[in-house]
């Protein structure tokens, strides 16, 4: 007889990263200098019965009291997988500071919010496996648990470089079912990239790296986007022993931007799905009115 255990995280994975990282770091609020709206919707191992999806909508802005540079922001998350419907909402503030003599900004975030986590019992055994009902682990009816949840993160970038650190899940919460309480674990971030610009100055060069754990698994991805005149990019990633990606976006009018991204998983799931597709919009703008220069008369000139 053989034994063994199965570890994995719980938070969802996602592919474009770099436009998502309201979702994992509140230390991001308010980093845009800008109103920044981004909606990501995922659909992992399309083609296989339970596969997750999972939609992602985030809106953050800075704001000022005093002399005093903050940032706030939203989040929405709503991932599905199999018989789970996992819904969270979380409101996010970050306090924001020049570093090296505003060569760079730093951003300290805290979140909190709501995690609704739906169970659909719809259990099917065969053979003579014991009916859901008698097992005492399992729940036999469609049940539903909210639990309190908070994040902390650290962001820092300068005109090229930017740095995150953040945990998710910190006080562990509970989903707190009929028969039984497992964990929400607590999720670590590392993400971290460099905007590089080649001789020709319409071409730049954007390495990434992104790093989940939870301490029992971890996912590794490794980046490279080229960008042309700022409006078009392209790239490819490395999810480390799980996935190929490759990604494309353009932005179609000023602070408007879709992007497109695949997945090919590297192990043994491709010969039972059909790849894994992830679609990101992003709106980037301000509401501050432009001034409106003053003219001056002179009693030289009529």
């Amino acid at each position: 007889m053989l034994f063994g255990s199965v570890l994995a995280q719980q938070d969802p994975i996602c592919s474009q990263y770099m436009f998502n990282n309201m979702a994992i770091n509140p230390g991001y609020a308010g980093s845009k200098d800008q109103i920044a709206i981004s909606a990501i919707h995922r659909l992992q191992w399309v083609g296989q019965a339970g596969a997750p999806t999972t939609s992602t909508f985030s809106i953050h802005t800075p704001f000022k009291i005093g002399k005093v540079n903050n940032g706030i922001g939203l989040t929405f998350v709503n991932d599905k997988y199999a018989f789970d419907n996992n819904i969270g909402i979380s409101l996010a503030y970050a306090y924001r500071m020049d570093v090296n003599d505003g060569a760079g900004k730093l951003g300290i975030g805290v979140s909190g919010g709501f995690i609704n986590n739906s169970l659909n019992a719809t259990w099917i055994t065969t053979g003579n496996a014991t009916p859901a009902a008698n097992d005492p682990t399992i729940p036999n009816q469609t049940e539903s648990t909210t639990t309190l949840n908070f994040d902390l993160g650290l962001y820092y970038q300068t005109d090229k470089l930017y740095f995150g650190i953040s945990s998710t899940n910190l006080t562990q919460p509970k989903k707190n079912y009929s028969k039984g309480s497992p964990l929400i674990n607590r999720h670590y971030y590392l993400t971290s990239g460099y905007n590089l610009p080649l001789a020709n100055p319409a071409f730049e060069i954007q390495p990434s790296v992104f790093l989940a754990t939870d301490g029992a698994s971890s996912s590794l991805d490794l980046n490279t986007v080229v960008t042309y005149n700022k409006r078009v990019w392209g790239g490819f990633s490395y999810r480390l022993s799980a996935a190929v990606v490759g990604m494309v976006g353009l932005e179609l009018i000023n602070g408007l931007r879709i992007g497109y991204a695949y997945d090919f998983s590297t192990t043994n799931l491709n010969k039972y799905n059909n790849g894994t597709h992830e679609i990101m919009m992003g709106y980037n703008f301000s509401i501050v009115k432009p001034k409106v220069p003053h003219r001056y008369k002179s009693v030289r000139f009529l």
